[in-house]
């Protein structure tokens, strides 16, 4: 089984190459192509290898959620059917089916919208050394994993590729967005976390956290800027899944996502300043085994199963 890595797409133009995306302009002005590949980033690197049909499995969940959750917000699809999107894009079908979404033209909110309802990963590390979570005060005495006592909106700046998120204080979001869009994009984030928590836990599975994007649009009718959701939703590459069943708070926990490939690099001696590679500077960079990656793919394979079933 390959992984699609790099698409190859000689007629349409590539705009941006993301961890996991490559985004084309297409003939229509208003409409971008998003493809995801099978490419797989942590600690903000791009690995070498990919997971096989990752891509897909992301695009079937994401518009699983952009269904169920319309309701909440709007979002950006406007199809996932390569039949209804323009010519210049049918004629790459084989290579497109299934990992591809038509979407509208966004001004990107410069915000990673995360919102945390149990404690982990940087909360967790951040909670240990001061008792606060992006500098929001927390209860002493939250063990690892714990269930928060409410969700938490908790965002970190948009950094360039290569570049890490920086977490940072609702009081700098609200400074850099301005405070009427930042409560929107909050207020929004903390309902669609909240619904999406609760379909979760009755599948058998806890949304310990997730990353959303947001973006501004002309509204068709008031002419006005309108929020609506974008990028991926709810996949295991932009939040954090773990089974119920076992779930135990005061430890790391199993999990459906990319913290499997983060323990692995862990294992193998990746650190800050390996990025490029075990060998350094020069390197081709890092490469996971063969186990690890099909253990990953199964993993992935399983939240979108029980998540969507």
């Amino acid at each position: 089984m390959t992984s699609l890595i790099t698409t190859d797409l000689p007629d349409l133009t590539l705009i941006s190459k993301g961890k996991v995306r490559d985004i084309y302009a297409t003939s229509s002005p208003d409409h971008l192509l998003f493809v995801a590949t099978d490419r797989i980033s942590a600690y903000d690197v791009i690995l070498q290898n990919g997971i096989p049909d990752k891509g897909k499995l992301l695009t079937q969940l994401s518009l699983f959620w952009f269904s169920k959750l319309a309701h909440i917000i709007p979002n950006h699809l406007v199809t996932a059917n390569i039949d209804e999107m323009p010519e210049e894009v049918r004629k790459y079908k084989p290579q497109l089916e299934g990992r591809t979404m038509l979407v509208k033209k966004a001004k990107v909110v410069p915000l990673e919208a995360i919102v945390r309802g149990y404690m982990s990963g940087s909360a967790w590390s951040e909670y240990k050394k001061t008792g606060t979570v992006h500098g929001i005060p927390l209860p002493s005495g939250l063990v690892e994993s714990e269930k928060l006592p409410k969700p938490l909106f908790t965002p970190s700046t948009k950094a360039e590729q290569g570049e890490h998120d920086e977490n940072i204080s609702p009081e700098k979001a609200a400074s850099l967005i301005g405070q009427a869009l930042y409560d929107k994009v909050s207020q929004a984030a903390l309902k669609l976390y909240t619904e999406a928590a609760e379909h979760a836990l009755a599948k058998g599975v806890i949304l310990a956290d997730t990353k959303f994007e947001f973006g501004l649009i002309k509204s068709p009718t008031s002419g006005e800027e309108e929020l609506i959701l974008v990028d991926e939703v709810l996949t295991p590459d932009s939040s954090r899944y773990w089974p119920l069943k076992g779930y135990e708070a005061g430890k790391s926990q199993q999990s459906f996502d990319k913290q499997y490939v983060r323990d692995w690099l862990v294992s193998e001696g990746f650190r800050k300043g390996l990025e490029s590679g075990k060998e350094g500077e020069g390197s081709q960079g890092w490469t996971i085994d063969q186990s690890v990656v099909e253990g990953t793919r199964r993993r992935y394979q399983e939240a979108v199963d029980l998540l969507t079933k």
